[in-house]
């Protein structure tokens, strides 16, 4: 019997897919779970096989990884109605195997559960052709931090007090971000960012709230979509010259 644990903050969702799933030979249901606090304790009581996980708001990837170190051969499905590549591609690094989409068919729902438990992945075709056309950018953990926070809106002045930094040392760490991520300016890395961040990375503290640098999670990574043939085209100069872009400050 494969033991099957659902977290979700929808009722009527989670009742729906408890009737179908009960129906299932070889399934197990396990109690459902509304708050994060009990769907850890059924972990580490229940020892589930399969965690069909609600993409909830409180959901982080500090969350995801601390369930991947209690479950030991447990395997997670994020549960969710859409999930962007950069977020999907993230999830997978931390030992997602499977992300389905609630609006699809029961049949289908059951058969993503089925081929996870029996050690295959499960990703829609579209989803797995985004991740070809993306690239993957090593963070370091304070990098990971200036990140999270620039994508907050906060100010140099304001990340330097937060990490306890100066801001000329803020101001050195967004140019070997523009870099490294190849970014024109913090817009651009701020953008990246919120693409990669679920919302319940975002609140941090209180704006100028300092912090150490191990008590706040950052990225450990960007994943960026590399543009199409026709973006890129699009993007060259023409023998005109581009459109006039605002002059602003980089940092």
């Amino acid at each position: 019997m494969t033991r099957i644990l659902l977290y979700s903050d929808e009722p009527i969702l989670a009742k729906g897919l408890e009737s179908v799933l009960r129906q299932v030979e070889g399934f197990d249901l396990l109690p459902t779970c509304n708050t994060l606090a009990a769907l850890m304790e059924q972990i580490t009581q229940g020892t589930p096989d399969l965690v069909l996980m609600d993409l909830t708001p409180e959901v982080t990837f500090a969350v995801l990884s601390e369930m991947k170190h209690a479950m030991n051969n447990s395997r997670i499905v994020l549960w969710v109605n859409s999930i962007s590549t950069e977020l999907a591609f993230q999830a997978m690094g931390l030992g997602v195997r499977g992300i389905l989409r609630k609006t699809l068919p029961t049949e289908l729902q059951v058969k993503c559960l089925q081929k996870v438990q029996a050690g295959e992945l499960w990703f829609e075709k579209a989803l797995t052709d985004s991740f070809l056309c993306a690239r993957r950018v090593a963070l370091t953990q304070r990098e990971g931090q200036l990140v999270s926070l620039l994508s907050q809106g906060l100010k140099n002045k304001e990340i330097a007090t937060t990490l306890m930094i100066s801001e000329g040392t803020v101001k050195v760490y967004l140019s070997r971000l523009f870099q490294k991520v190849g970014v024109k300016d913090r817009f651009e890395l701020a953008l990246f960012g919120l693409k990669n961040l679920t919302t319940g990375q975002l609140p941090v503290g209180e704006k100028g709230q300092r912090t150490g640098a191990s008590a706040m999670p950052g990225l450990r990574s960007l994943v960026l979509e590399r543009p199409s043939e026709q973006q890129r085209v699009q993007q060259e100069p023409t023998r005109f010259g581009t459109p006039l872009r605002p002059v602003v400050s980089r940092y």
